[in-house]
């Protein structure tokens, strides 16, 4: 009878990778989750292979906090390269139109109200997005017609850094979950009369993690002996949310997946909430009625 395959070993916490270019999400995962020995691994946010920066990968039970740091705040990095349009909106693609007009300063400054706040916009055909099950780039790679419907998104912040060159313009924006940068630079360029494409990506922040979390793929790899000075707790993962202190009372109850009663008279009304008892994360809860309801327990 012939052994089961060892398939890791438990490892729980956050892994923000500086995600070097040329590298796919998918990728990097494998490569993280291998250098820990980890039984389980995801990461919060795709980065296209063609961008760089802010990768948080969750191993272990931290793979149960990924939705918190994906629902919160993303900003990047872009260059825009003007009069150039690509069939996937960035370098990779080949390039399917050319304009002479190039957008001044000026120009560019005017537009950029009119890209901040709630907007509709249209992912770009080679996205993540899923049409009937199937990944849009995976449709449009095979030759097939890509319709996509507008969606909701949010644009916090758009900043012009600087223009370089007549061809270039760096921007930093700051923006919720669903926003394409690259569908961005399409859409301006439409507005000021020429084509773009994205030439350059950097992801700065995602959710509670920033530049000063991020690890380098090459200390990554320095670290192969000892991968785990370099994780962050699970509780990282949810800094946006408040912390109730509980007993060992409440913690046993939660981890059996029974409600428990708030103590305290600072303790939240309502919400979402994290808890944890002797220094241990216990539980994901939602509150209401004075009672902690588990919404995902923690076995760690």
């Amino acid at each position: 009878m012939s052994r089961r395959r060892n398939k890791g070993r438990d490892v729980d916490g956050w892994l923000v990778l500086d995600k070097p270019v040329g590298m796919t999400s998918t990728e990097a995962v494998a490569k993280v989750k291998r250098a820990f020995d980890a039984k389980k691994a995801g990461h919060a946010g795709t980065l296209d292979p063609l961008a760089s920066g802010c990768l948080p990968i969750a191993l272990g039970e931290a793979t149960k906090t990924v939705a918190f740091v994906m629902d919160g705040r993303k900003v990047y990095e872009f260059t825009v390269r003007w009069g150039e349009k690509t069939e996937t909106d960035d370098r990779e693609g080949p390039v399917v139109e050319r304009s002479d007009v190039r957008p001044s300063e000026d120009d560019i400054r005017a537009l950029i109200p009119d890209f901040t706040g709630t907007l509709s916009q249209v992912p770009p055909r080679y996205s993540a997005v899923k049409i009937a099950g199937e990944r849009a780039y995976d449709l449009a790679r095979d030759g097939e017609t890509v319709e996509l419907e507008p969606r909701e998104i949010v644009v916090h912040r758009l900043d012009l850094v600087e223009c370089p060159d007549a061809d270039h313009a760096i921007f930093h924006a700051e923006c919720g979950k669903g926003t394409y940068v690259r569908a961005l630079a399409r859409d301006m360029a439409e507005e000021l009369g020429t084509v773009a494409h994205v030439s350059a990506l950097r992801r700065l922040v995602v959710g509670p993690f920033g530049e000063d979390d991020m690890v380098p793929y090459a200390e990554l790899e320095a670290n192969a002996e000892t991968p785990g000075a370099l994780l962050r707790p699970v509780e990282a993962g949810l800094t946006d949310l408040p912390s109730i202190r509980i007993d060992n009372h409440a913690a046993m109850r939660l981890r059996n997946g029974q409600a428990a009663f708030l103590r305290g008279a600072d303790a939240p009304v309502g919400g979402s909430a994290y808890t944890v008892s002797e220094g241990r994360l216990v539980a994901l809860v939602d509150i209401a009625g004075g009672e902690m309801n588990p919404r995902r327990v923690f076995k760690l």
